[in-house]
């Protein structure tokens, strides 16, 4: 990266320009990504869904935004990360407004594939911001452009006070207009990114795909994709299971269940750009090491009943909100501090690294909701998505400091291990 912007000349505010741009798109993309987790909730009761049915509604739109990840990723270098981001973003656009005239189940899984590609958008930013700024500032750049995940409170916040007044179909139009002027003006206020020009200008060659693709071969790509499943993919999947979860084990209404679960959702987004900091001040294995060790306690406390059932010990709905609310914090730092690798470690190929990291977080995404729905209706208890998270939490605590033991006894200097 720093090959590109020593030969591309920048104005001063290009770099500011294209990362606030980015991110305030990002944001109404991932309103638009997780809408499912409000009119979710009234789509079940006007379709008698049952839980595992719901899982997979509100997860669909999660699988396509994982799966294009690493296609738009490629793209983004391929085409230049203004054009591919305006193009998702009009794309996901008419598909949401679409899902306002669906009227069947097997209609609202279609619309919500196409819903999906808003999600998509993660991976575009990420190849399209990297290239403006030089590694140091990557972290804390990256880190505020993933801040956007606070779009998922936007809508938790807004969407059931439309919903109740107007009725799910005006959420999704008033959903897809946003969406689409947001495409507009991201065109006509940004520039294409420094790396992209230089390959349109024949500076440098562009890769082939399996060039693109030659770091997927190494084990760390892959755990650090372990990392994100959680801290991501989890994040996405409590951002569209907490409302129904509120609702089903403390009886709240529909629009309180909303204002609590964004609650979660605020601090698991504004402190991505905190956690991008950290990152680059610290070192990304320090706060991986925090945010796990402090998230397999939460995910603990959360396995525990919720008070008033015939288990002794319980958990009230104020203990419930503030043990989330730390799960949802540390998880932000936790994805800042996965991305403030990819760059580092694979300069030259953030898309398709990016992308693949990105797919199986997105992944976690859709897979977690419909485990969650399953698991409820397989064992009766509630609590049970917080056991599976508990879990992976631990897996990829050990599987981390097994790998940076492994690094010590090779010798590697003390830098290195920081940042693996």
């Amino acid at each position: 990266m720093s090959v590109i912007r020593n030969t591309q000349s920048m104005s001063a505010g290009e770099p500011a320009k294209a990362l606030w741009m980015s991110t305030i798109a990002f944001t109404l993309c991932f309103a638009v990504w997780t809408i499912f987790a409000i009119i979710g909730i009234r789509i079940k009761q006007d379709l008698g869904l049952n839980e595992a049915e719901f899982g997979l509604l509100i997860g669909t739109p999660v699988l396509t935004g994982s799966l294009v990840r690493i296609v738009l990723g490629i793209w983004t270098g391929r085409y230049g990360g203004r054009l591919v981001y305006t193009l998702t973003m009009l794309a996901a656009a008419l598909a949401t407004f679409l899902l306002s005239y669906a009227q069947t189940y097997t209609q609202m899984l279609i619309a919500g594939l196409g819903v999906g590609l808003a999600g998509g958008s993660f991976a575009v930013g990420v190849a399209y911001v990297s290239p403006f700024f030089p590694a140091q500032k990557q972290g804390t750049a990256l880190g505020i452009f993933g801040a956007g995940n606070v779009g998922a409170a936007v809508t938790k916040f807004a969407a059931p006070f439309v919903l109740i007044a107007w009725g799910w179909q005006a959420v999704a139009q008033i959903w897809a207009v946003g969406l689409a002027l947001m495409a507009i003006v991201f065109w006509f206020t940004t520039t294409d990114d420094p790396a992209f020009r230089l390959r349109r200008e024949g500076k440098i060659a562009s890769k082939s795909l399996a060039q693109e693709f030659a770091p997927l071969k190494n084990i760390q790509v892959w755990r650090f994709s372990l990392y994100y499943f959680f801290a991501f993919g989890g994040f996405v999947a409590l951002s569209l299971w907490l409302p129904r979860y509120l609702v089903g084990v403390y009886g709240f209404n529909l629009a309180t269940a909303g204002m609590v679960a964004a609650a979660y959702s605020i601090p698991g987004s504004i402190f991505r750009a905190f956690g991008g900091v950290v990152s680059d001040k610290k070192g990304a294995r320090s706060v991986m090491y925090v945010m796990l060790a402090v998230a397999a306690v939460a995910t603990l406390i959360l396995s525990l009943p919720a008070a008033g059932t015939s288990s002794a010990v319980g958990i009230t709905p104020m203990v419930f909100i503030v043990v989330i609310f730390a799960l949802g914090f540390v998880m932000s730092l936790g994805k800042a501090a996965v991305y403030k690798h990819i760059p580092a470690y694979y300069p030259e190929n953030v898309g398709a690294v990016g992308g693949i990291v990105g797919m199986m977080g997105g992944l976690g995404g859709f897979i977690l909701p419909i485990a969650f729905g399953l698991l409820k209706d397989m064992t009766g208890l509630w609590s049970s998505c917080f056991m599976l998270l508990f879990v992976i939490v631990v897996i990829s605590l050990v599987w981390m400091h097994l790998s940076v033991k492994r690094l010590d006894r090779q010798g590697l200097s003390a830098q290195a291990v920081a940042a693996t």
